[in-house]
């Protein structure tokens, strides 16, 4: 299934010269959402996944049905602030200024074989936050899974030693 056929690319935002791609049309399409997901899922069974993590808020939109098919357990990656109980957390620098990144502390066990899944590959500073926090807690990156990967920014070399899928390549 050509999959780019359901992304929808909004110039423009959520600035100028930002050609969005917007991975709802896809969402709302009941076949390519199950497709993309079958795929991702027999990714993750290959990897022997344990658990499932994904950072707000899209990656818990490619994660959960992900978990849901394995029969596994879903973490959340949340903005400081927003989790309840006890967590770790990760800064980063963007662009302009920084970012942090929360877990809880009991998301995963040492050794658990972990997915990681989001919407989109840019930079992929919000990937690499996520893996900190995993391998911060013991867990192992077995896999990391995308929709999208934006190839023009080269965020996949920040992921060189991770196994890593993604469905769509956009060149620019």
């Amino acid at each position: 299934m050509d999959l780019k056929q359901y992304i929808s690319i909004v110039e423009d935002y959520p600035k100028e010269g930002i050609s969005f791609k917007d991975i709802t049309t896809l969402m709302d399409n009941g076949e390519a959402y199950k497709y993309a997901t079958d795929q991702i899922v027999q990714f993750a069974k290959e990897k022997q996944i344990d658990i499932v993590v994904g950072p707000e808020a899209r990656g818990f939109i490619i994660g959960c049905p992900v978990s849901y098919a394995l029969g596994v357990g879903f973490a959340p990656v949340r903005k400081e602030g927003k989790l309840p109980r006890e967590v770790i957390k990760y800064e980063y620098d963007l662009e302009y200024g920084s970012n942090v990144l929360t877990m809880h502390k009991d998301a995963i066990k040492p050794g658990q074989r972990v997915l990681i899944t989001d919407d989109l590959l840019a930079t992929g500073g919000t990937i690499e936050a996520s893996i900190k926090l995993v391998e911060k807690l013991g867990g192992v990156v077995a896999g990391i899974a995308f929709l999208i990967n934006l190839k023009y920014l080269n965020g996949i070399e920040k992921l060189k030693d991770y196994d890593v899928i993604t469905l769509m390549d956009y060149e620019d």
